[in-house]
């Protein structure tokens, strides 16, 4: 895995370009997303172009999750390019789809920095069932490859056992946890920052509790903890990174739009790309709401978290 944090030049080299065994598993871990969609292009590819074909395309896109705005996007610019080029078979759109896909996404590539604050604070928030506390576990280990010290903020204080995953994680990779019996998520996270500080510590990974946007006192309570953040550090929280399940569909849009709105989000993960995800959901994030996307998920090991790439992504996604 590479790239997941841009180090300054005294601590560590630039990313470099995508392995072979990450396209490997970005490939692997997308197959349900690109037989779905292929299915539904499978047939697409032929004849001659006309508004029949760019109609069946949208409801391919959108039944791939691409959601109806950026697919009648999409659209309009292939009609554009397709005059353009004088095109008249469908078959020579298939290249410039995936070239609109990529540019599309390639906006959203962005790799965290991590550096400039000392502790570093990256707090992650979403719905349970996400995976932040997984991301975090993942996310430690790298930075300790990397030679950065870290710290774990165990803030889903809502549930004993998010609490004891994260005390798991810390035991696995030997970084400190902190933890409350009784108090909240802020209260957590401004005592972390706390002891980042005696400690020396490079980096903060601040765990939080699951709530659904619908929630109106549970999202106003973590516009509370950033708030409380602010006091500890008022340049902090230096990422605010919104972990999302893939298989969500356009609900994933739904919640990037009301964290978003409640917490100016700097980054989103993407988990579970492995599942029943159709994947188009990143391409209606960037044509609805772009905010970065630092990682996306495939699986369940350590390698199966990587840098976001647009190119290896939709490569990975159509045939």
């Amino acid at each position: 895995m590479f790239g997941l944090f841009k180090k300054s030049p005294d601590t560590a080299s630039s990313p470099v370009a995508s392995s072979p065994g990450w396209i490997t598993r970005l490939t692997s871990g997308l197959v349900n997303s690109r037989q779905k969609l292929t299915e539904g292009l499978s047939g697409l590819f032929r004849g001659k172009l006309d508004d029949a074909w760019f109609e069946s395309l949208e409801e391919t896109l959108i039944a791939a999750d691409v959601g109806v705005g950026t697919s009648k996007q999409l659209i309009e610019q292939l009609r554009r390019e397709a005059r353009g080029l004088n095109l008249e078979q469908a078959d020579a759109l298939k290249p410039l789809l995936k070239g609109a896909l990529v540019n599309l996404l390639q906006p959203l590539e962005r790799p965290l920095e991590g550096k400039g604050h000392h502790p570093f604070v990256i707090l992650f928030v979403g719905v349970n069932g996400a995976g932040k506390t997984t991301t975090i576990g993942k996310l430690a280990q790298h930075l300790l490859q990397n030679g950065r010290t870290v710290l774990l903020a165990a803030g889903d204080t809502f549930r004993a056992a998010a609490v004891a995953q994260l005390v798991a994680w810390g035991q696995r990779n030997h970084v400190p946890v902190i933890t409350q019996e009784k108090g909240d998520s802020a209260s957590v996270i401004f005592d972390a920052i706390s002891a980042a500080r005696t400690r020396g510590i490079d980096v903060i990974l601040a765990d939080t509790a699951g709530r659904l946007p619908t929630q109106l006192h549970l999202m106003e309570e973590i516009r509370k903890v950033k708030r409380v953040i602010t006091k500890a550090d008022p340049t902090a929280p230096h990422e605010i990174l919104l972990v999302l399940d893939a298989n969500t569909g356009q609900n994933a849009l739904a919640q990037v739009r009301a964290f978003d709105d409640a917490l100016q989000l700097t980054g989103l993960v993407v988990t579970k790309l492995d599942g029943t995800a159709r994947g188009g959901v990143l391409a209606a994030i960037a044509g609805a709401r772009p905010i970065p996307i630092c990682f996306i998920g495939v699986g369940e090991a350590m390698e199966d978290l990587h840098s976001f790439n647009a190119k290896d992504f939709v490569d990975a996604l159509i045939e």
